[in-house]
C-alpha cells in the first residue's frame, strides 16, 4: 500500500486551561468513572457506556454531567463493550468487541434503535457476531497481538472497526476491518493498515468516528487526535493523516461528531485525572 502522508499541525486555537487544547464541558459522575463510548443524537446530551466488568446498560447524560436516563440492554451482555456509533436511521450500535489478550471468540456489535425514543429502561439489541479471519492463534502470539479493537463507526451499509495493537514490539499500525451490518455470523474483511506512531503510550486507537457529511475520520488516543481525509472507505490507500497533540495524557477512550467540525469527548477517570466530558472544534 502507499506510504500514508502524516501533516503535523502547528497552530491550534486556546483552550481552556489544564486541559490543552480541550473545552471542559462537564465533570461525569462517579457511576461512569470507566467510560468507554460516546455518541449523539442532540446538541444537548450524550449517550456513554462503560467497559467490562460493568452493567449491561446505555445512560444518557447532559451536559451539566448529570445521569438523566438509563436503560439495560436486553439480550446483550458486557463483555468488554469499547465505542458507540449510529447511522443515519437513528439506530445506536455497542462495540462488544475489547479484546486486550486477543482470545476472544465471541466479539459483537449489538445493534439498538433509537434509545431517544425508548419509553421504558429497558431496550432490545440485535446482535451481528463476527470474527478476524486473520487470526489463527487464541490468544495470538505477543507479536501479533493485533486483535483487540475499542474505535469503531457506521456509514453506509457497513460498520469500520480499526483495531488498538498490543503487539510486542509495538509497531503502530492499526488494521482496518469492515463488518456488514446484517444480524448473524460473518468474517470481518480486512480493507487498509494505517501506520499511525511509534509512541505506545499515545498511539494505540481507543475510539474512531466518521463526520456526518462523510469527509472526516476522527482516531483518538491517549492524548492525541489524528484527522483522515481524502480516503476511500475500500482501501485507504491514499488517506491524508494529521495529527494533533491534545495537551493532556488522560485516558481518553470516547469521541463522537456532533456536526462536520465539532468533537464531544470522554476520558476514564484515574486517580485524581479524567472523569471529564469535552468538546473540541477542528480547525
Amino acid at each position: 500500500m502507499n506510504r500514508y502522508l502524516l501533516l503535523l499541525a502547528s497552530a491550534w486555537f486556546v483552550g481552556c486551561a489544564g486541559h490543552g487544547q480541550l473545552k471542559f464541558v462537564a465533570d461525569l459522575p462517579s457511576s461512569l468513572d470507566e467510560n468507554s463510548g460516546i455518541a449523539m443524537f442532540n446538541d444537548s446530551t450524550v449517550w456513554l457506556i462503560e467497559d467490562k466488568g460493568n452493567g449491561d446498560n446505555i445512560y444518557k447524560v447532559n451536559h451539566k454531567g448529570e445521569i438523566i436516563q438509563k436503560l439495560e440492554v436486553k439480550n446483550a451482555k458486557n463483555g468488554d463493550w469499547e465505542d458507540l456509533a449510529t447511522n443515519s436511521n437513528g439506530n445506536l450500535y455497542i462495540g462488544d468487541f475489547g479484546n486486550n489478550d486477543n482470545n476472544r471468540k465471541n466479539l459483537t456489535i449489538y445493534k439498538l434503535p433509537n434509545p431517544e425514543t425508548e419509553p421504558g429502561d429497558k431496550i432490545d439489541a440485535k446482535k451481528i457476531k463476527f470474527r478476524y479471519p486473520e487470526q489463527k492463534d487464541f490468544p495470538a502470539k505477543k507479536e501479533d497481538r493485533v486483535f483487540d479493537a475499542e474505535a469503531f463507526f457506521h456509514y453506509g451499509q457497513n460498520l469500520y472497526i480499526f483495531t488498538k495493537n498490543d503487539g510486542n514490539p509495538f509497531t503502530g499500525e492499526t488494521s482496518i476491518y469492515r463488518v456488514i451490518d446484517k444480524k448473524g455470523k460473518q468474517d470481518a474483511k480486512l480493507v487498509g493498515r494505517l501506520n499511525i506512531c511509534l509512541d505506545w503510550n499515545t498511539c494505540r486507537i481507543t475510539s474512531a468516528d466518521i463526520s456526518p457529511n462523510g469527509k472526516t475520520i476522527v482516531l483518538l488516543g491517549y492524548g492525541k487526535l489524528w484527522r483522515l481525509t481524502d480516503f476511500t472507505l475500500n482501501d485507504f490507500s491514499g488517506v491524508t493523516i494529521e495529527e494533533f497533540d491534545l495537551g493532556i495524557r488522560t485516558q481518553l477512550e470516547s469521541v463522537c461528531f456532533s456536526d462536520n467540525d465539532t468533537l464531544f469527548l470522554s476520558d476514564e477517570k484515574r486517580g485524581n485525572e479524567g472523569g471529564n466530558l469535552y468538546s473540541l472544534v477542528l480547525p
